[in-house]
């Protein structure tokens, strides 16, 4: 998704814009390390979140320095995106009526820079009248790393899911498998018959192993088990609580995301404070949570994910 163009995007002082790579902000795309929906993500660059969503080019100054242009030309972006991905040459010169915001700074980090201009780097408080922004510290696990973890579950998907067996969804907490072999996916724990995680490990590398249990227990949308103790529900119980109450009270915009799938299926990714699942509405799902660094829980079938996923996929925003 990236191209250097000989043409300028103005930013505020008129200087030219070799243009890097250009992102979609819209509720069905926005770069997910940048918060949980799409409000949140639009909040990230001080902007409001409007309806249609934008586009954001990234490119460098004359001087070299980093800035975000942000236009309200959703569809421009989208095409140059499209011809970037196919190897094809495209022109992205927005028209100045269309820009929005010019930022100081670069949101996300990029690993390429335009030629012939010095390095990147943030433009000089005299020339930029708020700070740079910067991309999220991904260095450790955190929000912003589990968001990571789930996008690249999503785009790996059958890597991901060729390391759960199903015939260890039916393991008993008394009865845990152990690790079934070694892949590119880190660990994945086992959520017991309670809906509670087991522990595992992952390694920030990825590689390890997989294992899986069945998800059973009934969970409510009011943060507490339901089984008439009153506790408040953790890990995976807690997860499946919060997104079936998305489906009954509406998140923020972009919250349920819903994208193509081999065969008929979708793809459904659904994140909430401290978590993020990501889903395949044919098959089963796979949970991270801030409270488990580097952890994947995978989450059977069962009798409830099925209609689960369902009512999240009729509510869920879609790419235009």
């Amino acid at each position: 998704m990236a191209g250097t163009d000989d043409e300028a995007v103005a930013t505020e002082d008129d200087d030219a814009l070799y243009v890097l790579t250009a992102v979609l902000l819209t509720p069905a795309q926005f770069p997910s390390v940048l918060g949980d929906d799409y409000p949140e993500a639009c909040a990230t660059l001080g902007i409001a979140p409007l309806s249609d969503g934008y586009g954001l080019v990234l490119g460098q100054d004359g001087d070299g320095a980093r800035w975000t242009v942000i236009i309200d030309d959703v569809s421009l972006v989208a095409v140059a995106i499209a011809s970037w991905d196919c190897g094809m040459e495209y022109d992205l010169s927005p028209d100045d009526r269309t820009m929005v915001a010019a930022l100081p700074g670069w949101p996300l980090a990029l690993a390429v820079a335009a030629p012939g201009v010095p390095a990147p780097h943030d433009p000089s408080p005299e020339v930029a009248d708020q700070a740079p922004l910067s991309p999220p510290d991904t260095s450790g696990w955190g929000p912003a790393q589990r968001r990571l973890g789930a996008d690249e579950i999503a785009l790996q998907w059958a890597a991901w899911r060729e390391q759960i067996d199903d015939k260890e969804f039916a393991t008993s907490n008394t009865e845990r498998s152990e690790p079934s072999g070694s892949s590119e996916a880190p660990d994945a724990s086992e959520p017991s018959d309670s809906g509670d995680a087991s522990e595992g490990s992952a390694g920030s590398g990825g590689s390890g192993s997989a294992e899986a249990s069945d998800e059973k227990a009934p969970v409510t949308g009011s943060g507490q088990d339901g089984s008439g103790t009153g506790e408040p529900l953790t890990g995976v119980k807690r997860v499946l609580a919060e997104a079936r109450a998305y489906v009954e009270t509406p998140p923020p915009l972009g919250r349920v995301r819903s994208s193509f799938a081999p065969g008929d299926a979708r793809m459904l990714r659904a994140d909430g404070p401290g978590w993020s699942m990501v889903a395949r509405t044919d098959d089963i799902a796979f949970v991270l949570l801030d409270e488990k660094p580097g952890e994947v829980l995978p989450i059977g079938r069962g009798a409830e994910l099925p209609g689960l996923l369902e009512a999240l996929e009729k509510m869920a925003v879609r790419p235009s």
